[in-house]
């Protein structure tokens, strides 16, 4: 658990019994306070104590409060700053607010009144901080390792760094070679575990016999072959995550287990009579339906939905517009970097093609379709005959399925005219779940709003409907 310090404010008031009574106050709000009576002293404390909020008077011997205000906004990260002033110098305050003051408050003061703007002012620095952390990291056109100027990624870029915020379980859902694990490996980077383990297997590639000892360990001569003591997966990951790829192929017996060590945070390894306890943050993913695989018994009910306790989507490729440009530049600068030729880059012809064809395969097909066009190009520009030939041959093909149809003209009609914006949004919504077969999350993803928005708008509370 994360616990986090009091926010600190520095109060500067060259009335020295006013500004032990706004100490004293501001302490019982549960702030840290440091004082100075003027400016001079104001500037000594911000060279060896960073604040996260300046209360200043306007009025002040020698330089006032303009002035310090002025050398705040110097710092790196300048605190939030609030004036006081009397009645007849709130002209003064205006112009303050202009050069960047976040509030002002006259005097006399009301104390309760200064515990609500207290609270105010640092609760909007917090979310410009935020907001200017987020456009910093999702501004960009990747994120992690993921790559995508796409609205479905930068929702996914999100919802990602959220995540990695919390403590329970996450499961990633998409399509094979859609890049699943880059959105496990970039949870727990963006986590408090990033400095511990991650581990990754994939549960379909481990035999069915040998599952048990991979993920609990075993201890010497546990069984025939055992002649030494293993960790185990979950000891080797303890403080840090386990993904779990392809998870729906994990045999029903070892699910009741891995639901065990989720719930109880412990493990027992083969051949021992004694659980020891484990810390480790899952990550599952899949591209089967799971929901299908608990309804068939394929999968435990009560397992999947604690995996549930976060879900991220992993849009296709075939969703994400114009990140196959970006994403075949990426790839053909790393390939052509690694061959020596970073000169090399695409034609307008074998673009299109590249365009037009939905790779099935994800983001994994398009890469190794660079690579080998890295390979076969001995010149300087890639054309279409050194792109794999299913992207030639069917590029045409795929057009119609890759790219989005023209809507269809009663989208924007009505018998006496065109629609209003509403209607429109309306009917908009309802083609594009339509077109995913009434999956609500995938339809969430492609308008770029959250899944409650879009319930909101359906007029729906999110307890049913395909997700």
């Amino acid at each position: 658990m994360t616990v986090t310090e009091p926010e600190k404010i520095l109060i500067v008031e060259d009335d020295v019994s006013f500004c032990a009574l706004l100490v004293d106050e501001v302490e019982d709000a549960g702030y840290r306070v440091r004082s100075a009576h003027t400016v001079e002293e104001a500037h000594a404390t911000l060279a060896e104590w960073s604040p996260d909020l300046v209360l200043c008077d306007l009025r002040l011997p020698g330089a006032d409060g303009l002035t310090f205000l002025h050398l705040t906004r110097e710092r790196a990260l300048p605190p939030a700053f609030i004036l006081i002033t009397a009645f007849g110098t709130v002209p003064q305050a205006v112009e303050a607010l202009k050069a960047g003051a976040d509030d002002f408050l006259t005097k006399p003061l009301d104390l309760d009144h200064l515990r609500l703007r207290l609270t105010r002012t640092l609760e909007n620095r917090r979310l410009r901080r935020e907001i200017s952390r987020f456009h910093e990291q999702f501004g960009r056109a990747d994120f992690r390792g993921m790559v995508g100027r796409s609205d479905v990624m930068r929702v996914l870029f999100e919802q990602t760094q959220r995540v990695a915020q919390a403590a329970g379980p996450v499961l990633i859902v998409g399509e094979s070679g859609t890049g699943k694990e880059l959105v496990a490996r970039a949870i727990h980077e963006e986590s408090t575990r990033a400095g511990k383990a991650f581990i990754a297997v994939n549960c379909a590639g481990v035999p069915e016999d040998l599952l048990e000892s991979e993920f609990f360990g075993h201890l010497a001569g546990a069984f025939t072959g055992a002649a030494r003591a293993r960790k185990g997966l979950f000891a080797e990951a303890d403080g840090g995550t386990l993904f779990l790829d392809e998870i729906g192929e994990m045999p029903v017996n070892l699910q009741a287990k891995l639901l065990r060590v989720l719930q109880d945070g412990k493990m027992r390894p083969v051949g021992s009579d004694k659980e020891q306890p484990v810390d480790v943050r899952i990550v599952a993913a899949t591209n089967r339906d799971l929901e299908q695989s608990v309804a068939s018994g394929e999968f435990r009910t009560d397992l999947y939905y604690r995996l549930e306790t976060f879900v991220l989507q992993v849009p296709a490729l075939r969703e994400r517009g114009n990140d196959r440009e970006l994403l075949a530049g990426r790839f053909i600068a790393q390939f052509a970097a690694q061959a020596g030729r970073p000169d090399l880059a695409l034609s307008e012809s074998a673009l299109k093609l590249i365009k037009r064809y939905s790779f099935p395969g994800n983001v994994r097909e398009l890469q190794n379709a660079m690579e080998r066009a890295v390979t076969f190009c001995t010149g300087n520009v890639i054309e279409p005959e050194h792109l794999p030939a299913r992207l030639r041959e069917r590029g045409d093909a795929q057009t119609a399925t890759e790219k989005p149809a023209n809507l269809p003209i009663p989208l924007l009609q009505s018998a006496d005219g065109l629609i209003t914006l509403a209607e429109l949004e309306e009917r908009y919504i309802d083609y594009v779940l339509k077109q995913v077969g009434g999956n609500k999350r995938r339809a969430a993803a492609l308008l770029g709003i959250g899944r409650r928005t879009l319930y909101r708008r359906l007029g729906e509370d999110g307890s049913s409907g395909s997700e």
